[in-house]
């Protein structure tokens, strides 16, 4: 069965830290590769990390490079996403996806991953 589930979502200040969690399925972890997501209001859908299950090499979009950091749990079938420095531009509601296709476990080809959880809402105020 496929099925995403996102907790951790919150509110904290500039500078504070949260960690985001996605459990899955066995079915969905064991696809290719799977990444965070998020969209802030007014803007472009923006994959953050990235990680490939099996293999554990990981990706980072330049934005939020050094600050956070996905890992993997296989026991748990789950996904963390670890959130240091937050600034207000990380405000977002952040999605967890899974993708089955080799060639679109890039950052850039979020369009076309194949499963979405529901989201959990970040806010980071100054």
């Amino acid at each position: 069965q496929v099925q995403l589930l996102e907790s951790g979502g919150g509110s904290v200040q500039t500078g504070g830290s949260l960690k985001l969690s996605c459990a899955t399925s066995q079915y969905t972890y064991t696809r290719n590769c799977m990444a965070w997501v998020r969209q802030a209001p007014g803007k472009e859908r923006q994959a953050v990390a990235l990680i490939y299950i099996g293999g554990g090499q990981t990706d980072y979009d330049d934005s939020v490079k050094g600050r956070f950091t996905i890992s993997q749990d296989d026991a748990k079938n789950t996904v963390y996403l670890q959130m240091n420095s937050l600034k207000p531009e990380d405000t977002a509601i952040y999605y967890c996806a899974a993708v089955r296709t080799g060639p679109y476990c890039v950052l850039s080809q979020a369009a076309h991953y194949d499963y979405w959880g529901q989201g959990t809402q970040v806010t980071v105020s100054s």
